[in-house]
């Protein structure tokens, strides 16, 4: 602060006084930052900054608390994906069907008894125990009749023994059992726990059916026969990859595309491979010419496989062949022979086995 002197009276000096500052000129803050600043003002924003400063501390829990049910809980709109539903599994009642058959077939007056595992209804049986033997047998068709209770049909290979004592094959049959399942869905019953305990019971009886209908296949995808001509760049091929991965002549890699995971089958169960015919898809069986690199043929090979002890075996092999370098390699060997399009399999009724019930078979081991 500046003092100035007062004069007083004509002899009188000067007092100190307190000059006072002019006003600063006020600021146009509002023209400027588009706010105006008073006392009132900032003492209004200050208790409105601590209010908001407590809200905040305040409703952290809550906050927390909705973060982590959102995290949890699935997004609004996101599709909820509902667990697959197990279907019943028959390898429980087929398995079980297959041991109630082979039973079945062994059993007679006296040995009844041996089906109480399965079957606990009353059974009297007239017949000699061990005539019949099942020497294989395997689950064909199953049908889940209702959930946990199923319908299995058995092909068995049945050996009987005439009246001289001789075994004689009696042929496939086929027997339709009712079995009755307890446990997981995985064993066939009903419960999606596979703790559950596990069971199998026959409602009846087996029953002797006709034997399923056979199946007439779809054509072959394979229109060009070539025959065996030793002389063909792809039967020379396809002949050196088997001789060497059946009967363990040579390597495999000089017949094979590089990068081809095979390895032959050992120990080798054959020791000569012969080529009887070879059909592929090439669409001239006169053209051996070995075409550009990249081309593909896909082949259906027969072949006569023969031991050590001088037996022989005919056997089938579908392969893929490349061409790369002048030559055909073997890319890969397939799992099944290719189909003609538009060509679909029919059913054909079977035809009654003759009847060889008098030609005796090789004695097999009486059923125990």
């Amino acid at each position: 602060m500046r003092f100035r002197r007062r004069p007083a009276a004509e002899d009188e000096t000067w007092d100190d006084l307190p000059v006072a500052q002019p006003e600063a000129e006020a600021v146009d803050s509002e023209a400027e930052t588009g706010w105006q600043t008073t006392t009132a003002g900032l003492s209004g924003a200050a208790r409105l900054a601590r209010i908001g400063a407590w809200a905040l501390i305040a409703s952290g829990p809550l906050l927390g608390t909705a973060s982590l049910l959102a995290s949890s809980s699935p997004a609004q709109g996101a599709p909820v994906t509902a667990p697959a539903a197990q279907s019943a599994s028959d390898t429980g009642p087929g398995g079980w069907a297959q041991l109630y058959v082979t039973a079945y077939l062994e059993a007679g007056q006296g040995t009844e008894s041996s089906l109480n595992p399965f079957f606990s209804g009353s059974v009297t049986l007239t017949n000699a125990p061990g005539k019949r033997s099942a020497t294989s047998t395997v689950a064909v068709a199953s049908r889940e009749v209702q959930p946990g209770y199923w319908s299995v049909t058995v092909a068995a290979r049945v050996a009987q023994k005439t009246a001289k004592g001789a075994w004689v094959d009696a042929g496939l049959q086929y027997y339709q059992v009712p079995v009755q399942a307890l446990g997981p869905v995985s064993a066939g019953g009903t419960k999606k726990s596979d703790d559950s305990a596990t069971g199998y019971a026959a409602t009846a009886l087996p029953a002797q059916v006709a034997a399923p209908a056979s199946l007439k296949p779809s054509s072959l995808g394979y229109g060009t026969d070539r025959g065996n001509n030793p002389a063909d760049p792809a039967t020379q091929t396809i002949s050196g990859f088997l001789n060497a991965y059946l009967a363990g002549k040579g390597g495999l890699d000089r017949y094979m595309s590089p990068g081809v995971p095979l390895q032959p089958v050992a120990p080798a169960p054959y020791t000569d491979v012969e080529i009887t015919d070879v059909a592929d898809d090439s669409g001239s069986a006169s053209n051996t010419t070995v075409p550009g690199d990249g081309a593909v043929r896909h082949a259906l090979a027969t072949v006569t496989a023969k031991d050590d002890s001088g037996s022989s075996y005919p056997l089938s092999y579908t392969l893929s062949l490349h061409s790369r370098g002048g030559r055909w390699e073997v890319a890969s060997l397939d799992t099944a022979p290719v189909l003609q399009r538009d060509s679909s399999p029919a059913l054909v009724t079977p035809s009654p086995d003759p009847d060889d019930s008098s030609t005796d078979a090789s004695p097999s081991p009486s059923p125990s």
